[in-house]
């Protein structure tokens, strides 16, 4: 399985992004998927999370009813809607892939910087 994310830029603070992520390969051995992101200096944390079909989410409480994650697997693409971005939600955003037979794939990470 290969992840490709893709969307990230430079906005101002309050400003909309989408970013997507695009699965190849073995996607069929795809189960739970989810957004990380690492600032400079900080260690990677999940963003958001989303089940196999996508019946159930969860979020960081720091995006929680600014973000929105979803994935469709009829074409491998998950997806992360960022509405009213603060200037703390500067990092490289990676999407995340559990496998199930328990192996993880990463993205390579897409650069999202929000200007105040």
């Amino acid at each position: 399985v290969q992840l490709v994310e893709s969307g990230g830029g430079l906005v101002l603070a309050g400003d909309s992004l989408r970013l997507s992520c695009a699965a190849s390969g073995s996607t069929r051995s795809i189960n739970h998927m989810g957004w990380y992101r690492q600032a400079p200096g900080k260690q990677r944390d999940l963003v958001a999370a989303i089940t196999t079909r996508g019946g159930s989410t969860n979020y960081a409480d720091s995006v929680k009813g600014r973000f929105t994650i979803s994935r469709d697997n009829a074409n491998n693409m998950m997806y992360l809607q960022m509405n009213s971005l603060k200037p703390e939600d500067t990092a490289v955003y990676y999407c995340k892939a559990e496998l199930n037979w328990g192996a993880v794939r990463w993205g390579q990470g897409t650069q999202v910087t929000v200007s105040s």
